[in-house]
């Protein structure tokens, strides 16, 4: 948001002037955190009324989980974890005698629309790539009951 360090304190500067405080507006500064996403993270000190803001290295934004290291892999094992305990509730139903197009469906649309929430934002490294064709596989493999072990014929 704020990509050089003046920018950043010129936007906390002009955010608690009295033109903020005339319409009502105020920053609470115990709740504010900061972070700053690059390859090499460090902290960042930002005071505001003589308080400084605390850093952390990751946090929930709008549901998705975001690093100070810029990565997706936690996000992205975090939405296979809530799939896979989706799926597990829903065995039932995706096990069972139905057509085999339409529990392809339901599983694309229960399982995969949450596994992906937020897909367009994630940076894909070979290892996320890699959970995600495992995950895949693991949904596939559960709805035709089928072992980890078992081999093609």
């Amino acid at each position: 948001m704020c990509p050089t360090r003046y920018r950043t304190r010129h936007f906390f500067n002009n955010f608690t002037t009295n033109e903020d405080i005339g319409y009502g507006m105020e920053m609470n500064v115990e709740k504010t955190k900061v972070m700053r996403i690059s390859r090499h993270p460090s902290p960042v000190t930002i005071m505001i009324d003589e308080k400084q803001l605390e850093n952390v290295e990751c946090f929930k934004y709008m549901g998705s989980m975001l690093t100070n290291d810029g990565r997706c892999t936690r996000e992205i094992k975090l939405r296979i974890v809530m799939a896979k305990a989706a799926f597990s509730k829903k065995k039932t139903l995706f096990t069972s005698k139905l057509n085999f197009n339409l529990r392809k469906k339901l599983i694309k649309c229960y399982n995969c629309s949450m596994a992906l929430y937020g897909v367009e934002t994630w940076t894909l490294r070979a290892a996320d790539q890699k959970y995600l064709g495992s995950f895949e596989m693991w949904c596939w493999r559960r709805m035709e009951k089928i072992s980890w072990t078992d081999h093609e014929k």
